[in-house]
């Protein structure tokens, strides 16, 4: 797609790499809707990345969560793109990993994406993109993570399955597959401890991955040559 001029929806704009995309997207003149739990950070970004519509969310709320895609389809005048960035990680034996945390796990990492996305679906016009974080964690299910991948791995499928469906219509479905990224995300798990992890890519290496995935019409990105300035990119069409 052309990011140029696009009107592009960014959940989880508050979070280290959606806070990075987003500034990217707009400086390379992306029209963007940003929305976010942080309103702090929210309202910092949103200074960053020049005029545009933002507002707080917690995609632990589903009903806010299915309602963000019509807003930015309002606010921008129309709805091109969408990348969700949300998510929370947990960490501990499953043992000791509380339903609570559980519900909330895939609430926020697959749930909360799949309302929005599914949403955005009947805005994004053909030749538009529907995209979303996943993870390495999804296909390699490491222990003392299972409900963290497991939420994820949830996504991962969604995604699947609503790019072969949505093929037909011309819009594009994007699974973003990164690895650790040196963020800080795994310090602010809701519970436990994260294990000691490889040393991970930056946050910009992250997003350049993000935006050639999306330029390139990719349907996925990950995780391949991350070392390198490439990713291991599929194209669009390809199930």
């Amino acid at each position: 797609m052309e990011i140029r001029g696009a009107r592009i929806l960014v959940a989880g704009a508050t979070g280290d790499i959606g806070a990075a995309l987003a500034e990217r997207l707009a400086g390379l003149g992306a029209l963007a809707a940003l929305v976010g739990r942080d309103p702090g950070r929210l309202a910092q970004v949103r200074e960053r990345c020049g005029p545009g519509p933002s507002r707080t969310f917690d995609a632990w709320d589903l009903d806010a969560a299915e309602g963000a895609a019509a807003w930015a389809a309002r606010e921008l005048g129309g709805l091109d793109a969408v990348v969700v960035c949300v998510g929370v990680a947990a960490f501990g034996p499953v043992g000791e990993i509380g339903e609570a945390v559980a519900e909330h796990l895939m609430a926020v990492n697959a749930l909360a994406p799949m309302a929005i996305l599914r949403s955005a679906s009947t805005h994004v016009p053909p030749g538009g993109l529907l995209a979303a974080v996943t993870g390495t964690v999804a296909r390699s299910a490491p222990a003392g993570m299972a409900d963290y991948a497991a939420a994820k791995a949830a996504l991962a499928t969604w995604l699947t399955a609503a790019r072969r469906e949505l093929r037909r219509t011309g819009v594009g479905v994007l699974e973003i597959c990164l690895p650790h990224v040196e963020s800080g995300f795994a310090g602010r798990a809701v519970t436990g401890t994260a294990p000691s992890l490889p040393q991970g890519i930056p946050v910009a290496q992250a997003v350049d991955a993000i935006v050639e995935g999306m330029c390139a019409d990719a349907r996925f990105v990950g995780p391949g040559e991350w070392a390198g300035a490439v990713p291991a990119m599929s194209k669009r069409g390809v199930s």
